[in-house]
């Protein structure tokens, strides 16, 4: 099977009809159970989604019924999260997010993630590697991890999927799991990236798409090296690169955006750093 190299992509085409007809598709019913943490959460949570969005979901059915997996997406929104646990859950599926770890510190919150399984991940610190471990343990019970593969909000001056770092390469390698791609549109229309304040009316459409799984098949088995594993990380942006062009129906750059060649700040807001510049050559230029 032929790979685009990374950062060249074959759009797919899907006419009108088509589209309408895979988004009206009936979502599937939970098997699992829910427990007490989801519980309330898809009390609190769902009711505002269904009040303050539109959806338009597509191939929500390519979410594997049961069994362990790895979702992995775009991001583009603080809201992410919500709205894809949304789109995951009504198609049948509890999601496990690698979730920050501060988190997990919160008041209320913080016990309900950890009482939802949500796995800690501590970046950029030597316990790194606790959350790969939770991961793979996850999917080798048969959970439905969500990974977003760009570790962060998209730097991306057009929102477009950076380079991914490749722990969901790793975690699917390692567990022999399939990988299903998820691009996702809208929340950042709610919620702009590190904006604090949303913007919830007129209602926005979110789109969600999945994709078939990523072809990892001829890599399964192979010594995890830096080029194994960046492989399958292509692989991977690219197939939700491709899903995003489609619901956007746009163009994404011919070279993906790379934050550490960029100069960019991998975590936090990195508009923080530009309006700490102005500020300073504001002092300055007063002198």
């Amino acid at each position: 099977m032929h790979h685009p190299p990374a950062g060249q992509y074959a759009r797919s085409s899907i006419g009108a009809g088509a589209r309408e007809e895979v988004a009206v598709a009936k979502p599937r019913q939970l098997r699992q159970k829910r427990g007490w943490a989801f519980a309330i959460a898809v009390a609190i949570v769902k009711p505002l989604l269904l009040l303050f969005t539109k959806r338009r979901w597509i191939d929500g059915e390519k979410i594997p019924a049961e069994g362990g997996c790895i979702l992995v997406a775009n991001h583009i929104s603080h809201l992410d999260p919500l709205t894809f646990a949304h789109f995951v859950f009504d198609h049948g599926r509890l999601p496990r997010y690698l979730a920050k770890a501060a988190v997990f510190d919160v008041p209320v919150a913080g016990a309900i993630v950890r009482g939802a399984g949500q796995i800690p991940v501590y970046r950029l610190t030597s316990d790194a590697s606790k959350a790969f471990r939770a991961a793979v343990e996850a999917v080798d019970e048969g959970e439905c991890v969500v990974v977003y593969p760009e570790g962060t909000i998209s730097r991306d001056p057009g929102l477009w999927p950076m380079t991914g770092k490749t722990g969901a390469a790793r975690i699917a390698l390692s567990t022999g799991a399939p990988v299903v791609p998820i691009a996702q549109w809208g929340t950042n229309d709610i919620l702009a990236p590190y904006a604090k304040k949303p913007r919830l009316l007129p209602r926005k459409t979110i789109s969600m798409k999945a994709g078939d799984p990523v072809p990892l098949d001829d890599l399964r088995g192979e010594p995890l090296t830096p080029a194994v594993l960046r492989e399958a990380t292509d692989r991977i942006m690219d197939a939700v690169t491709l899903l995003l062009a489609d619901i956007r129906e746009g163009e994404p750059p011919a070279v993906r955006f790379d934050p550490r060649a960029a100069g960019v700040r991998e975590i936090g807001n990195p508009y923080e750093d530009k309006h700490r510049r102005k500020r300073h050559h504001g002092h300055e230029d007063g002198k």
